[in-house]
């Protein structure tokens, strides 16, 4: 099977006026006309599953999909401020013409800056053409806050709120270009997303049916893999894979939101990364390897990167006070405690070394439990992750092999998105 990595040009943006209040009628707001870019023939569509494995996942096409530009008004991290995002709709089409469902989608960590997902080239977007829209599902993905074609100055990541805005503004952007398209929508409305996008998805969906619950029929949720419990991640006393990527990536992101995290940058971050640590992500021109391999940031084992980059003190502030700023913007940005109207997947793998699930997936269906909520499955895909990727069936256990190294390196990026995706596919398959 060919990796479907998660990597995680840009145009000036129109900036609009708030005109207040979070329903503004602005939000969604098409900004451009939509732009069908390509149509993926079904044909087209099972020869890339087939060649990269996919298939017997995704299944063989049902319909041809267009692949559809977006750009969009939507809201900023603070409040009053309004601005753009772009993204992409999948569109069913061809021998499709059945009212679809439209699937709200939620993209992982990303740290190029120029990257849309409305590229027919993109391997994210042909995942969600060949696991969706193929299948008769219209699809909507934001760029998020910051990237491609959005004029935002930064991207605030794992921000709840603005995540939230940013997939909801997709909705309606998705509805307001339909007609253009020719996309005939049901009305359904389904959210999902992986790893960052998990953490988006669920706070996406907790905010469609906690503030807009007559504007949106919401059937069901699916958030893979995603970083539920933030707070609780900063008590691990050891660094998941890939903290010299996504922790300062947070740290600086609530900094901008917040103002506090921190009152000099150096306080959390060693030189020489803290003189440009606050402006590196996300990057106008390198990618996760170019940024290691550059030497901007540090390489090594988790915990050895992690040391190399942050101050001592304020990592241990972070992993044993209740009262240090990073832990308090965390808890504004945990997704615990709300109760879902529809249904739930919870999915992910229990090897996943970057969203551990014994601290998110697991701690966050705890949660549910612990309310009586009965409406959220929880779902580990493991299992068919070593028997697919594994040496002889099983995952390799020699920390110093090169295997292991490749195994737990492709882990959360390559080989654990389809699996859940499957899995979110058969739940929506009973509400579409």
């Amino acid at each position: 099977m060919t990796y479907f990595r998660l990597t995680c040009v840009a145009a000036a943006a129109v900036l609009l006026v708030a005109c207040g209040g979070s329903d503004d009628p602005a939000r969604g707001a098409l900004i451009d006309p939509p732009a069908v870019l390509a149509t993926l023939t079904a044909a087209q569509i099972d020869a890339g599953t087939a060649s990269s494995g996919l298939q017997p996942i995704s299944g063989k096409a049902k319909c041809d999909v267009k692949v559809v530009s977006l750009n969009y008004a939507t809201a900023g991290a603070k409040g009053g401020e309004m601005t753009n995002a772009s993204g992409v709709m999948l569109v069913p089409a061809g021998s499709c013409t059945t009212a679809a469902p439209l699937l709200a989608y939620a993209k992982g960590t990303d740290v190029q800056k120029p990257r849309t997902l409305a590229n027919p080239q993109d391997s994210e977007t042909f995942l969600l053409a060949a696991m969706y829209a193929a299948q008769g599902y219209a699809v909507v993905a934001t760029d998020y806050l910051g990237f491609a074609k959005s004029g935002y100055s930064y991207h605030p990541y794992l921000h709840a709120d603005s995540e939230a805005t940013s997939v909801i503004d997709s909705v309606r952007a998705a509805r307001n270009a339909a007609g253009t398209v020719g996309a005939n929508l049901s009305g359904k409305v389904m959210f999902t997303g992986y790893s960052q996008g998990g953490h988006s998805s669920m706070a996406a969906q907790r905010s469609a049916e906690r503030d807009y619950g007559s504007e949106f029929n919401v059937v069901a949720g699916a958030h893979l893999a995603g970083p539920y419990n933030l707070s609780g991640s900063l008590r691990i006393p050891d660094a998941i894979a890939g903290v010299q990527f996504f922790v300062p990536y947070l740290v600086t992101a609530w900094q901008k939101v917040y103002g506090d995290v921190y009152t000099d940058v150096k306080q959390v971050f060693k030189a020489p990364y803290s003189g440009y640590i606050e402006t590196l992500l996300p990057n106008p021109t390198m990618n996760y390897t170019t940024l290691v391999t550059s030497g901007t940031l540090p390489a090594g084992t988790p915990n050895q990167a992690r040391d190399a980059l942050f101050q001592p003190d304020f990592i241990k502030g972070s992993q044993t006070s209740t009262t240090h700023p990073l832990y308090l913007a965390a808890k504004k940005n945990d997704l615990l405690g709300w109760t879902p109207k529809a249904r739930v997947l919870l999915c992910g793998g229990a090897g996943d070394p970057t969203v551990p699930p014994s601290i998110h997936q697991q701690v966050m269906k705890a949660d549910f439990d612990s309310r009586g909520v009965t409406n959220v499955a929880s779902v580990d895909v493991d299992a068919a992750i070593q028997a697919t990727f594994g040496t002889g069936g099983k995952a390799p256990t020699d920390p110093a092999s090169a295997a292991f190294a490749t195994y737990y390196g492709s882990y959360h990026g390559t080989y654990e998105p389809p699996f859940c995706h499957a899995q979110a596919r058969a739940v929506f398959d009973t509400v579409k």
